[in-house]
């Protein structure tokens, strides 16, 4: 990733069994006009890894991170330590408890490491896209105007 241009968003996985639910997300990430980028780069196993992914994407202009993990979810905790930009955790329905295990992960962060956490699975990855384009329309009025839009669609009975 060196010093090249990164996407807006960068979506980061634990592992690839999560691509499903993300998969979500994407199309309203691209309707919004945010290039994103799924990378995959566990806490656990790849630590390396994913360090060397949220330095580069930081580095290269990514704006809001989305990461996405099942049952214990350290993920989006770790990217949060990793960066000052906002991190938005969507906790994946696996294991025995169906995702709960993973939002309760989430929403448990230690004071001074923010992770936003939204709905468990594919509905969270949608919720993730659309508050990551409602963060950057702060200050970009082409993705303001895209997510005007959507809530008009919305409000007239739209997904």
């Amino acid at each position: 990733m060196g010093s090249e241009k990164s996407p807006r968003v960068m979506v980061l996985l634990g592992s690839a069994s999560d691509l499903p639910v993300i998969e979500k997300a994407l199309p309203l990430l691209e309707r919004f006009g945010l290039s994103s980028k799924v990378e995959i780069a566990s806490a656990h196993r790849q630590p390396a890894k994913l360090q060397r992914v949220v330095r580069a994407a930081e580095k290269g202009g990514t704006e809001v991170f989305i990461a996405a993990a099942g049952m214990a979810a350290h993920l989006p905790g770790v990217v949060a330590a990793l960066t000052a930009r906002p991190v938005i955790g969507v906790p994946v329905a696996s294991g025995p408890m169906a995702g709960v295990d993973a939002l309760l992960s989430i929403v448990q962060m230690p004071p001074g490491v923010p992770v936003a956490t939204v709905a468990i699975g594919s509905a969270g990855a949608r919720n993730a896209a659309v508050l990551a384009a409602r963060i950057i329309a702060l200050h970009d009025e082409q993705v303001a105007a895209a997510v005007a839009e959507h809530r008009r669609e919305m409000a007239r009975g739209g997904r």
